[in-house]
């Protein structure tokens, strides 16, 4: 049976496309650095798992500067990724034990580089946290109960953030609550649009519960953020469809197949319009990472494709001769 990651590829014509890809290049001000090359044109399936109606309360203008293309500093922190502004969404192929469906590459992790293509890690813009599970179980309890008005599109017809990523975002060896906790304080922690300074009041501050009625807007609970970076994440993931942009040009998991790098690379840059950096093990491809600049806010941006900075040490697989193992 063909993986949730497969069938919502196909689906894509059929359902409503949320703002989370830019199809566009970032428009930089007068004052902006050098501006990318120009993207092809691309139209990604539906994301799902959207940042909810939270407590996350800065509505980013529509100019608000795109990360990486901005020389001066910008007011509101929270509506621009700074200093972290190249964003890696990162996939696993793992064979050795295998992990996830047959036909679906499986996430890693969502890390904001430095626009040089160093990165930070183990930061303070944001809490460190060591109950994943708990903070996201709890927060798919109170989207189901949020009325149908209030969902986005998308979340009445999806189980929860956390069973998607019991199957979609493991490691290939120890717990995936420990996973999960060393991907969030590793690199969420670094991310400023996800501080809790850009969150609504606390339920003890002042704001009364008729404001929160009237606004939509729930107040700030210890782990908003952390719900807002896996959700992000996963909703970008399942837009990167990585084992159909490779089995489209001929690239399927094979026991005797040797595959040329420049082959992989060139069919994994139709996803985006830019080039992807890939990880082998050996002549066992891997990994796949997926680089972006961010116009607005990590949780509620757009996230525009850009060629990756910095990828030296990075990748590995040899020219000739690379495998493609099946799961």
């Amino acid at each position: 049976m063909p993986s949730l990651q497969t069938l919502t590829y196909y689906a894509s014509s059929l359902l409503a496309q949320l703002p989370l890809l830019s199809t566009k290049p970032p428009q930089p001000p007068a004052s902006s650095i050098d501006s990318p090359r120009p993207l092809t044109s691309y139209s990604p399936p539906p994301s799902f798992f959207p940042p909810p109606s939270s407590s996350f309360i800065h509505h980013c203008p529509i100019d608000s500067p795109t990360s990486c293309h901005n020389s001066t500093a910008y007011p509101d922190t929270c509506c621009f990724v700074y200093p972290g502004g190249q964003i890696l969404l990162t996939q696993f192929w793992d064979t050795g034990p295998s992990i996830g469906p047959a036909d679906s590459w499986t996430l890693h992790g969502l890390w904001p580089d430095l626009c040089d293509g160093s990165y930070p890690t183990f930061c303070t813009e944001a809490p460190m946290y060591h109950n994943i599970s708990a903070i996201l179980a709890a927060a798919d309890e109170r989207q189901q109960r949020r009325p149908t008005e209030r969902r986005r599109v998308g979340e009445e017809a999806e189980g929860g953030l956390l069973d998607y990523m019991k199957e979609y975002w493991l490691p290939n060896r120890g717990s995936a609550d420990h996973f999960w906790e060393h991907e969030w304080n590793k690199h969420g922690t670094c991310v400023n649009t996800l501080s809790p300074s850009c969150f609504s009041p606390s339920s003890s501050s002042s704001s009364s519960s008729s404001s929160v009625e009237e606004t939509g807007t729930e107040t700030y609970t210890p782990g908003d953020e952390v719900h807002a970076y896996f959700s992000r994440a996963v909703a970008l993931f399942r837009t990167l469809d990585t084992y159909t942009a490779l089995a489209a040009h001929g690239i399927v998991p094979s026991w005797t197949a040797r595959y040329r790098r420049a082959d992989i690379l060139d069919a994994l840059r139709t996803v985006t319009g830019q080039e992807v950096v890939i990880g082998c093990r050996g002549r066992v491809l891997n990994q796949a990472w997926y680089s972006f600049n961010v116009k607005g806010s990590l949780q509620e941006g757009e996230f525009v494709p850009s060629a990756p900075v910095g990828k030296a040490g990075r990748g590995g697989c040899p020219e000739w001769g690379v495998r493609y193992l099946p799961k």
